[in-house]
């Protein structure tokens, strides 16, 4: 049975750590950044250049292979959480923020967080208790199908790619399905379809913007797309994309 929890724990930098809502590692960061899928991948593509990021996704697979963030002044606070609950505690974050301004329906409890420490979403509707598995198997999707969106991964690399899963400890199920993911990633359409509600089309988008970078003009399409059809309120697509910035600075 395929543990998408690691999986985006992978993803995100976090080998070593529960992988669970809440989980802590028991690994200091120095010893999480120089093995698994995410250091296997980072020396087949190289990843670009920038200056080292401190935080859980400082070398995450999503960094090296897709241009993803590092997460810099939430590093801190976002290590503690688990995949799926990273991700979701980034959106909810956001959400706080576009509801503190006056934007949308009645507001979440802000729970008292400062400035640059992530609120936990377990338990929220952003990661109800039940649904993280669902929630990080999406959240893995939407960044695969935002990582093809400027076609740079071409079929060379993707099979060298397969190449070191087979290095990286993942049993037969989970590259499976990472095959199945990178060689046919979901369209905007087919992840809209699977999106249940506001906070889970906030976490989509969210999981979308760390795995690439939006600069990119082919990405900063994708980007744009993805949160008209998701229904995403501007107000609230500039509130991720500042919490994302923040996070990663």
């Amino acid at each position: 049975m395929i543990d998408v929890q690691k999986l985006l724990g992978q993803f995100l930098g976090q080998q070593g750590q529960t992988d669970r809502p809440g989980g802590a590692s028991p690994y200091p960061p120095q010893a999480r950044g120089g093995s698994g899928i995410e250091a296997q991948l980072g020396k087949l593509m190289g990843g670009p250049a920038g200056a080292a990021v401190s935080g859980a996704l400082a070398s995450g697979l999503a960094r090296q292979l897709f241009k993803g963030k590092g997460l810099g002044k939430m590093g801190g606070s976002a290590v503690k959480l688990g995949g799926a609950a990273l991700v979701a505690g980034l959106a909810y974050k956001a959400w706080q923020s576009y509801q503190a301004n006056g934007q949308g329906g009645a507001r979440l409890p802000s729970g008292g967080q400062g400035s640059h420490e992530l609120p936990s979403p377990v338990g929220t509707p952003f990661l109800p208790e039940g649904h993280e598995d669902h929630r990080a198997r999406l959240m893995l999707s939407a960044m695969i199908a935002a990582a093809k969106a400027d076609g740079t991964i071409d079929a060379a690399e993707q099979e060298a790619i397969f190449g070191r899963l087979d290095e990286a400890g993942l049993d037969a199920e989970e590259k499976g399905f990472l095959m199945d993911e990178m060689r046919r990633p979901l369209s905007i359409d087919e992840l809209a379809a699977k999106v249940g509600g506001p906070e889970e089309a906030a976490e989509v988008y969210t999981a979308s913007v760390l795995a690439i970078d939006p600069d990119h003009p082919a990405e900063r399409a994708y980007l744009e797309a993805l949160a008209r059809r998701l229904g995403i309120d501007p107000a609230l697509v500039a509130e991720i994309r500042r919490t994302t910035d923040a996070a990663t600075a």
